[in-house]
């Protein structure tokens, strides 16, 4: 019966694996570098979640667990312990200067809807919003760049529209590892907080619709339609995440704090999981 079950979920992974492996030939990455990092998050998880009365767990019990041997689990826990392996994705200044003209009270109007700006002088200007929020980009590169992606546009008498709240027009690898940090890595949190074995946490939401009968002449006109109400939707749940940033902005910044968010699917990051939600 357990055989059963298990060739079912690896099959299963197999068809999940499939697009993954795709894009990551796509990319120049191949089996060998992939079974590294597979080893290196086995390795990882065990050594952290298994551990008796708090301590990490021993190396002869991690490779028992994930079937490697002894050496391969010292190798990859001394890589892993000089820092080879850590990820920390941090947001674009880009996408903090759309993220934060669209949630800074001094950048918005009376309606709650994003000021056109003028590029510099007095009050609160483009030049302003990307000094406070956009790193050491300087304000005419920040424009620049954000011009070259139509997100934003120059009016005539040169103040600045924004037309769009999040960054589009990323080249292919830097939608690769977006797509994988910020869309697969919070829905893996989600599947495996829900087959929890213990039973004892709620469950978080994770849903999805799908058919498999509509026609092709009908495909690009449903695209587009779900396209426009899930971004809808995305930027209604936005506006609730940045509604909690405000009220919490003045708070002592070493309080707890976690990530959370959705997909279509609802996720929590514990804090020490990664640095990819700074």
């Amino acid at each position: 019966m357990r055989d059963n079950i298990q060739r079912q979920i690896l099959d299963a992974l197999l068809v999940a694996l499939r697009p993954l492996a795709r894009a990551l030939l796509r990319a120049g990455i191949g089996y060998r570098e992939f079974a590294e990092i597979s080893k290196t998050a086995f390795v990882d998880i065990a050594t952290k979640d298994y551990g008796l009365r708090g301590r990490p767990t021993n190396i002869s019990r991690v490779a028992v667990m994930t079937g490697l041997t002894r050496k391969e689990v010292r190798r990859i826990r001394d890589k892993s312990a000089a820092g080879d392996a850590t990820l920390v994705l941090r947001s674009t200044p880009m996408e903090a200067i759309l993220h934060r003209w669209h949630s800074e009270e001094d950048f918005l109007t009376d309606s709650g809807t994003p000021k056109i700006l003028a590029f510099d002088g007095d009050g609160m200007t483009f030049s302003n919003l990307v000094r406070q929020f956009g790193g050491d980009i300087p304000p005419g590169a920040m424009r620049t760049e954000l011009k070259r992606i139509g997100a934003i546009e120059e009016r005539d008498d040169g103040r600045l529209e924004v037309l769009k709240r999040n960054v589009s027009g990323l080249d292919v690898h830097d939608r690769l590892i977006n797509g994988l940090a910020k869309v697969v890595y919070p829905a893996a949190l989600t599947l495996a907080h829900n087959t929890s074995s213990d039973g004892s946490s709620e469950t978080w939401v994770q849903r999805m619709a799908a058919t498999k009968y509509v026609r092709d002449n009908d495909v690009s006109r449903l695209r587009r339609i779900s396209s426009d109400r899930l971004a809808e939707f995305v930027e209604s749940i936005d506006d609730l995440f940045v509604a909690y940033e405000t009220l919490y902005e003045s708070d002592d910044a070493n309080k707890s704090e976690r990530a959370v968010g959705i997909g279509v699917f609802y996720f929590e990051e514990d804090k020490a999981e990664s640095d990819i939600f700074v």
